[in-house]
């Protein structure tokens, strides 16, 4: 398990984390597109699902919460980091909650890059013990 940076101001503990199922898939899929990066929405079906873009492939903005950064590089080689995002709107429902990227068989959305894996990344959640500020 590779537990986030954390980079939201004035918090102590990591808000989001990947299993080691999901970062072996990030990493085959960072050879074939080069640098990646999760949204999480609040939409319903594809839109509840993380969704792994390139990197600057989806824009971001003051709509959405930067929750965390991984560096998904094997020991010794060069950083591979990865930015997961999430709309503000969607925070302000899950601020009290830490998640986890898993991955499960089945079939991703045509617009995440795992798509023709025949895998998809999901979110495994739990309430945080403690996190301030909570927004």
């Amino acid at each position: 398990m590779i537990e986030a940076d954390v980079v939201i101001p004035g918090e102590s503990l990591s808000r989001v984390a990947l299993t080691e199922p999901a970062v072996t898939l990030l990493r085959k899929l960072w050879g074939i597109h080069g640098p990646l990066m999760f949204h999480q929405s609040g939409g319903c079906c594809d839109g509840s699902s993380p969704m792994c873009y390139p990197a600057g492939e989806f824009f971001t903005s003051d709509a959405d919460v930067l929750l965390g950064r991984f560096d998904i590089a094997a020991a010794g080689e060069e950083p591979q980091p990865i930015e997961f995002w999430m709309s503000k709107e969607q925070f302000n429902y899950w601020s009290h909650t830490h998640l986890t990227v898993d991955v499960v068989p089945g079939r991703g959305s045509g617009f995440s890059v795992e798509g023709p894996e025949g895998l998809r990344f999901l979110i495994r959640s739990r309430l945080m013990e403690e996190a301030e500020p909570f927004i």
